[in-house]
């Protein structure tokens, strides 16, 4: 049987798609943050200039730090630009506001883009065993309220990204793992924070694809898989090779100096080390030992050069690195020892949960990368079912600071909200009409905390951004006035980051216990 969706699936995935796009629609006139004006001189950028000249012009502080796919990308979506107005391809970019028609063609070049992500989410609609996967699986992903937020008002382009590593993961499921390597090796050329993924899918495609088959063929397909991914880095990055501008564009790549944290902090590991930095800080003040209070503070929300702390010892990149590849070990150990093409998605999805939780500079956005994947085996049991409803909405509640404006609050609540009982009315249908794997089945006229959909423990955090929000939008201001303005965004990072920390311990486990 082909591994397709049925013209049912197919139809009512692009009907909601469809609609999607009709809200995309209506955010065209919504707040666009610095990352509309990144992608915007990218794409005259790369319209205006040769490309020997990509990652060395320096006309704007927007300069050029994605891959050279994601450049031919720009490239290829400056084409018509010219058509629609002339200022979209100029460099340097008029410092004048951008014209109603400059942004719509922006705006609809990352909704055109997601056409990607739902050419894989159809080719997904059947599992690694051919099973038709639930509908619902799908439309989390087609109506991911994360995902509106950061493409299509925020302005990047993941749908797009995500649409390659989905097709990445579609290609493994369905045991063509030369055609999945070789795509995931695109995807490295088009984002190089996927690298993260990058150990799982070496090991997984080794011992699934290279070793069993004898030595003569094993080495074959070594070298085949080796000579397809080759060739796509080269495509990507000969020309840049050619005009020896390499260590240029690797220093624009990895950017180290950067700091260990972004401007808002993202839900991860470090948050708590900062905490727990800034308490012994205190304390040890407080007993009278002289502390130096370093100068980039972290309180307000600044993109620094270093990683300083008062106590604790610094962060560097190698340090991070090490963690990832520590954390990561388990899944790598499982996928080595019995590479399932069943579990891929959800070793690609632990694998990228950990650089966002101890990795180097990590945006907030990074989320995206596992709570997409995951949305697909949402469905796949009660406990899948419990920890994704849990870890979709922290997921997407700590994206909130990135929409600060006024007229932007009530959309990004509806979104959420809209999304919340979605899961909650669907995930109880489905499971009070068809029992889980292990035998639970939902009563649908019973209450979602009495039949564990989610627990009183999980149900209580969830309730607490409700008092988070309550606190930053109506008290914060009355009791501090304007002083210690980033205290709300330090108290959205570290409550998320619980939730992120038991996401991640229950993925750890799920996989030592089941794959």
């Amino acid at each position: 049987m082909a591994a397709t969706s049925s013209p049912s699936t197919a139809a009512a995935a692009m009907w909601a798609f469809a609609a999607a796009a009709c809200v995309k629609l209506l955010l065209v006139p919504t707040y666009r943050s610095t990352d509309f004006d990144v992608h915007r001189y990218w794409l005259a950028l790369t319209h205006a200039l040769p490309a020997r000249q990509w990652y060395t012009d320096a006309s704007s502080e927007w300069t050029l730090d994605y891959p050279p796919f994601f450049a031919y990308f720009s490239r290829l979506l400056s084409l018509p630009a010219p058509f629609v107005d002339a200022s979209l391809v100029d460099i340097p970019v008029p410092a004048a506001p951008p014209s109603s028609a400059y942004i719509l063609y922006l705006r609809l070049t990352v909704a055109f883009s997601d056409l990607l992500l739902l050419a894989s989410i159809l080719l997904l609609a059947r599992d690694a065993r051919r099973r038709q996967r639930p509908f619902l699986a799908l439309l989390l992903v087609l109506w991911s309220p994360a995902l509106l937020i950061v493409d299509h008002i925020h302005f990047q382009y993941n749908g797009f990204l995500m649409g390659l590593l989905l097709l990445s993961l579609h290609f493994l499921e369905q045991g063509k793992d030369l055609a999945g390597g070789v795509v995931f090796a695109a995807l490295l050329c088009s984002k190089h924070l996927f690298l993260v993924a990058a150990p799982v899918y070496f090991v997984y495609l080794f011992r699934h694809y290279c070793c069993g088959r004898g030595l003569a063929r094993g080495l074959g397909r070594l070298v085949l898989m080796g000579a397809g991914v080759v060739a796509v880095f080269a495509m990507a990055f000969a020309p840049f090779v050619y005009y020896g501008q390499m260590q240029q564009l690797l220093s624009r790549l990895f950017p180290f100096g950067r700091g260990l944290f972004h401007a808002y902090w993202a839900p991860n590991f470090w948050v708590f080390y900062i905490v727990l930095d800034k308490i012994l800080a205190f304390l040890l003040r407080r007993l009278g030992f002289s502390i130096e209070i370093p100068e980039a503070s972290f309180t307000r929300g600044l993109v620094g050069d270093s990683s300083p702390f008062s106590v604790l010892p610094k962060v560097t990149p190698i340090t991070t690195f090490l963690l990832v590849i520590l954390a990561m070990t388990p899944c790598l150990v499982k996928a080595f020892a019995n590479p399932q093409s069943k579990h891929i998605i959800r070793w690609v999805a632990y694998a990228c949960s950990c650089g966002f939780m101890f990795g180097w500079h990590v945006h907030e956005k990074a989320s995206l990368h596992f709570t997409i994947p995951l949305a697909l085996i949402a469905m796949d049991s009660l406990d899948d079912v419990r920890h994704y409803f849990l870890l979709s909405i922290v997921s997407c509640y700590s994206l909130f600071p990135l929409l600060f404006e006024d007229q932007e609050y009530p959309i990004k609540v509806l979104l959420l909200l809209t999304y919340g009982a979605l899961m909650w009315v669907g995930f109880s249908s489905h499971f009070a009409a068809n029992p889980a794997p292990g035998g639970e089945k939902l009563d649908a006229s019973d209450n979602i905390v009495e039949k564990k959909l989610t627990g009183w423990i999980s149900l209580g955090y969830l309730l607490g951004m409700f008092a988070i929000e309550f606190w930053s939008r109506l008290f914060h201001h009355h009791v501090y006035g304007d002083r210690l303005p980033f205290l709300p965004l330090m108290i959205v990072s570290v409550y998320c980051g619980i939730g992120m920390m038991y996401s991640w311990i229950w993925q750890l486990s799920w996989i030592i216990r089941h794959t």
